[in-house]
């Protein structure tokens, strides 16, 4: 291997190589505790250090840097606790996600660390995010992303490679080829001949860099970084290197051929750099074996204090305290001066107040700039607040959500709007499994809005008709949020903007110019988790949200002999149960009208839970109605038969008649 240290201190080229031992020498001390079963897994970065040290020098400590389970040396040369490490390893409570994840799926603010998650790819689109906030700070920062030449065939990758080039966001995406995903090589996972091509594809400045090199990935590195910070552009480097070991321990490497390992094994970063200091004199044996044992010292001392760590114990309520970030709700009444405007007038009304409450909101979503969205919410609003806040995005969701949660790491607000609600399909990663576990995994919130325009009784057919909340009321960590009318949609938008979680606010489409309500003219918030009771009776009690809603008052307003409890519900998580059951006991009848499909919907949960506690109050069973299960039809007598208007009302007199 060919060394050149023009220009390099003896100190930095002494710190390089400690900095390289130091993982090293941990994970030779984890493959002992894995054999002994004092760590459950682990995924080898033997042979790979080079890439981590060098880049993560490069780096200044306030930028941030997203590795995978590869890069312990990111964690070691950001000076992480090696208490703390090995806490983490072995889920004690130091351990950054206190036992709730294991490996390197954590991250630290502290540290500006921004650990992985399974699915890979998000942590990409995450990056652009985090870039985005620093630029629209006007920090002259890079943030760095990690990934491996699997991770490059997904379509994350692509998505936020675009998004970078597009906007020219100082991202600097660190490819790790080691010949293997899994044990899948190279050769089937793309053709082009180096993967730093995939880059040139967008317009991408890419190079290709010996990645066992120490020196040349730190050199080349650190005068990327150096670029970027003052001529803003997203780069991508290949770094050329090998994975040792297997994918992770039990994976073993029998799939490689001995040839090829044998000649990486000669190729080894730390071996080869050690050789090269003693024969340029910069080391001797004796400072070897003193940066050796004082390393070792270390790694002895952190595992002593984690060891002696109790093991974890379970706490019931403190795991559910720690699903959500603790939000402290600020009422905000409203004036009194009132005008008449549709469901759609208060959505954006809402939006533009909490844009102007809070300049660190940045909107993202397609056509939402000049052209204000399909739907017009946003008409204006880049002339108000300026294009950098009010983002036309590409037509990738899944990296737009990401880049959402980048923005929320690095300190601002994100609202995305799915330009329809059945779009949120392939962004539905990034939703489920970075967002809403976030705060659970390692204490990070995830302050994003992603607004849903949803629903049925347009005739648009099985493509933009959805109302699929129960996609996401299943889902520990997020909030739903569904209005029916112009009033609560302005307060529990605005709401939902001050929320540092996670919130799924569904807009329904047909509600947007139908539906019109006086509404406050200023700024004010409602509460989630708390039910309108919009009529009171004593046959029946009725729970419905979204369009439903509507479609209950209709039918109670075609028969005044009803007596009924009419609740809409506003929000599904949280719900507000003390308010079904209240009712439930007053009427002993209840009926559950949803606009969704009904099996697995959320009429499905609350029927369980009123059986479960309210079952000495009932008269009757408790009834469900939804839409038909089939896709959703265009024609309109199709869709009419499709949506459970007409059902609602038969199984309602059925109900009161029981």
């Amino acid at each position: 291997m060919h060394y050149q240290n023009d220009g390099l201190s003896k100190s930095i080229q002494i710190e390089l190589y400690r900095a390289m031992t130091m993982p090293r020498m941990i994970e030779e001390k984890m493959l002992i505790l894995l054999r002994q079963g004092k760590v459950s897994k682990w995924f080898s970065g033997i042979g790979q250090e080079a890439i981590s040290v060098g880049v993560t020098h490069s780096l200044l400590p306030e930028e941030y840097i997203l590795p995978l389970h590869r890069n312990l040396g990111v964690f070691t040369s950001r000076k992480v606790p090696l208490e703390r490490l090995f806490a983490q390893w072995q889920g004690k409570a130091a351990g950054f996600t206190q036992g709730r994840d294991r490996s390197f799926h954590f991250g630290t603010q502290e540290y500006k660390i921004v650990g992985m998650i399974s699915h890979l790819g998000p942590q990409l689109g995450v990056a652009d995010g985090i870039a985005l906030g620093d630029q629209l700070k006007g920090n002259k920062r890079v943030t760095v992303v990690f990934t491996g030449e699997g991770g490059t065939s997904e379509g994350d990758f692509h998505e936020a490679l675009n998004i970078a080039a597009v906007w020219d966001l100082p991202v600097l995406f660190c490819i790790e080829n080691n010949g293997y995903g899994l044990s899948t090589p190279t050769r089937e996972q793309f053709r082009c001949e180096h993967i730093a091509d995939k880059g040139k594809g967008y317009g991408m400045e890419s190079h290709v860099i010996e990645g066992n090199n120490i020196l040349e990935v730190y050199s080349k590195v650190s005068a990327i970084c150096k670029s970027l910070r003052e001529n803003p552009r997203p780069v991508m480097v290949e770094f050329k290197t090998f994975r040792m070991r297997g994918h992770e321990e039990a994976s073993g490497t029998k799939y490689v051929p001995d040839e090829l390992m044998e000649t990486w094994a000669a190729r080894d970063p730390l071996e080869n750099y050690e050789e090269f200091l003693v024969k340029e004199g910069i080391l001797d044996d004796a400072q070897i074996s003193e940066i050796r044992a004082g390393i070792q010292s270390e790694i002895e001392e952190g595992l002593r204090k984690a060891g002696a760590e109790p093991e974890i114990q379970f706490d019931e309520q403190y795991e559910l305290s720690c699903v959500y970030k603790a939000f402290d709700y600020q009422e905000s009444k409203p004036g009194s001066t009132l005008q008449n405007i549709r469901l759609i007038d208060a959505v954006s009304q809402g939006l533009r107040q909490s844009m102007e409450r809070h300049p660190d909101l940045v909107l993202l979503g397609q056509d939402i700039a000049g052209y204000g969205g399909v739907f017009k919410v946003t008409e204006g609003f880049a002339d108000t607040f300026g294009a950098a806040r009010v983002r036309n995005t590409p037509i990738c969701e899944s990296a737009v959500v990401s880049a959402a949660m980048g923005l929320s790491i690095n300190g601002m607000k994100a609202m995305v709007e799915m330009q329809f609600a059945d779009f949120v399909s392939t962004g539905f990663n990034p939703i489920v499994n970075y967002l809403a576990k976030v705060h659970y995994r390692w204490n990070e919130p995830a302050d994003v809005v992603i607004r849903m325009p949803c629903g049925a009784g347009v005739g648009a057919g099985p493509f933009h008709s959805q109302t699929n909340e129960a996609w996401f009321t299943k889902t520990p960590g997020l909030k739903v949020v569904y209005p029916a009318f112009p009033y609560d949609a302005k307060g529990l938008l605005a709401t939902a903007v001050n929320d540092p979680n996670p919130v799924l606010f569904f807009e329904h489409k047909a509600l947007y110019r139908s539906v019109y309500q006086n509404v406050p003219t200023d700024y004010y918030t409602l509460p989630f988790g708390k039910a309108a009771l919009l009529r009171e009776g004593e046959q029946v009690s009725i729970v419905a949200y979204g369009a439903a809603v509507h479609w209950a008052l209709k039918t109670l307003e075609e028969h005044p002999e009803i007596s009924a409890d009419l609740i809409d519900l506003r929000t599904l998580q949280p719900l507000d149960t003390e308010a079904i059951f209240t009712s439930v006991r007053k009427t002993g009848k209840m009926i559950i009208l949803q606009e969704d499909t009904l099996f697995g919907g959320i009429a499905s949960d609350i029927s369980a839970m009123v059986m479960e506690h309210c079952f000495e109050a009932l008269d009757a069973p408790v009834r469900r109605v939804g839409s038909l299960e089939t896709p959703i039809p265009f024609a309109s007598a199709l869709e009419a038969g499709f949506l459970p208007r007409e059902r609602f009302r038969q199984e309602l007199m059925s109900l009161i008649e029981y």
